[in-house]
């Protein structure tokens, strides 16, 4: 049975496959493009990161306003009344004035929402709406459903190099840890949208136990979710999640996972990130 508010997102979110097909969630890709050969987001992230640590060219770009269009009238086909559209910050992509642009010839209602953020900072807002979306909600409360857990939600990482963030353009306010890069291991955050600097540690080894401090901390005792996502560091993921899992009280959904080829292009190999969503919100 369809729901009468479909839920639209874009493949940054990196949901679990189980999630999506649950909620029928329909994904639209973004383009990822490894030597100059372009195709959607579908190839492994170790193309991604084999492509990066060869110094290839990889780039992304945002799916076009006619894939949306498609989606939106998919979505009409299967019997939905209203979509709430939901995707990665403004801040980092067109994508979002993309769905917008659709939007406006959609044969039915759809509002689109800002996550403000990206993988799965992005996806526990869809999720959030499909929830809303299967218990009957209208449109604006679904669409209010993923705002209200957009803030509710914070993401940090650690990354190895910020040289990728630089070629991509995508460093934001980080772009004053440049002059000293080589000294330092940057832990980053997403605020307001972008991505920016949290704090500054001498060694790997250090920043990573940092991560899991600040992770720990911003999860209290709230009732949280959390997600732990990498690219090409998936033991220094699961020995991430371990310690969550052992050091967070009231921890209910742990989803741990390989972020996809776009993001993997704009943080390289070796990037950890924590996302801590609080369920009262």
């Amino acid at each position: 049975m369809t729901a009468a508010v479909a839920i639209v997102t874009d493949s940054t979110a990196y949901l679990p496959d189980d999630v999506i097909a649950a909620h029928g969630i329909t994904v639209v890709p973004l383009q990822i493009a490894i030597g100059g050969v372009t195709g959607e987001e579908a190839r492994t992230p170790a193309d991604t990161a084999r492509g990066l640590r060869d110094w290839r060219s990889v780039t992304t770009s945002r799916p076009s306003p006619e894939r949306f269009a498609l989606a939106y009238k998919e979505a009409a086909g299967s019997g939905a009344s209203a979509v709430a559209s939901i995707h990665l910050s403004a801040e980092m992509s067109g994508t979002l004035d993309c769905a917008r642009l659709a939007a406006g010839d959609a044969p039915i209602p759809v509002k689109v929402v800002d996550s403000r953020s990206i993988g799965m900072g992005l996806g526990f807002a869809v999720m959030a709406a499909a929830e809303a979306a299967a218990a009957g909600a209208a449109l604006d409360d679904v669409a209010e459903a993923a705002s209200r857990r957009v803030r509710a939600t914070r993401s940090l990482f650690y990354v190895d190099t910020l040289e990728h963030l630089r070629r991509g353009g995508r460093i934001g306010a980080a772009a004053t840890l440049l002059g000293s890069a080589l000294m330092i291991k940057p832990l980053l955050h997403i605020t307001d949208g972008r991505i920016a600097p949290l704090e500054k540690v001498r060694t790997s080894s250090r920043a990573l136990a940092r991560l899991e401090e600040l992770a720990v901390d911003l999860a209290g005792d709230r009732d949280v979710d959390m997600a732990v996502q990498h690219v090409a560091a998936s033991s220094r993921a699961a020995v991430l999640a371990t310690h969550l899992r052992e050091r967070v009280p009231h921890l209910h959904e742990l989803h741990v996972g390989e972020a996809g080829p776009v993001v993997g292009a704009h943080v390289g190999p070796g990037m950890l990130g924590v996302v801590v969503s609080c369920r009262e919100y």
